[in-house]
């Protein structure tokens, strides 16, 4: 019989693919798209991907050993660096599986821990993850509309 973790692990497997699924048809041209007035572009919102989700790995599920420098939350705008499509493609693929080894890991009393954060306040680790899914998917959603409309602007 599935456990609530197990329900929970699926929901944010299927989630990811709101994002995996466009990985394929990326190119390095791509990750310089932006969409006007939009100051980030494309390879901005993969990296920030990766950040957030390797903080809620750490802060709000407990991988204590993630190590993570959130240079897209600390600039809080786009350097224009993030331009190499395999590192990128590799950082996706660690943080997925360093957030889904550590959903994982959750037993049933843990879900209704309750998490603080500067960024969203008091929220059950059950809440925490509906942000996390919603964070992903939100910015899936714009690198899909970016890799359809967007354009390099100099």
């Amino acid at each position: 019989m599935a456990t609530q973790t197990d329900h929970l692990t699926s929901l944010w497997a299927e989630s990811r693919t709101r994002l995996e699924h466009q990985l394929m048809d990326i190119t390095t041209f791509d990750l310089k798209k932006k969409l006007a007035p939009s100051p980030n572009s494309l390879g901005f919102l993969l990296r920030h991907i990766v950040e957030v989700e390797l903080l809620f790995a750490k802060n709000v599920f407990g991988a204590k050993d993630t190590k993570i420098i959130a240079k897209t939350i600390i600039a809080q705008h786009d350097t224009g660096e993030w331009t190499d499509l395999e590192k990128l493609i590799l950082m996706l693929d660690n943080s997925r599986d360093v957030l889904m080894d550590i959903i994982k890991k959750q037993d049933a009393t843990d879900w209704e821990v309750e998490i603080t954060t500067k960024e969203f306040g008091v929220k059950t680790k059950a809440q925490a993850l509906g942000r996390i899914i919603s964070h992903t998917a939100y910015h899936a959603g714009q690198i899909g509309i970016i890799l359809k409309y967007g354009t390099v602007f100099n």
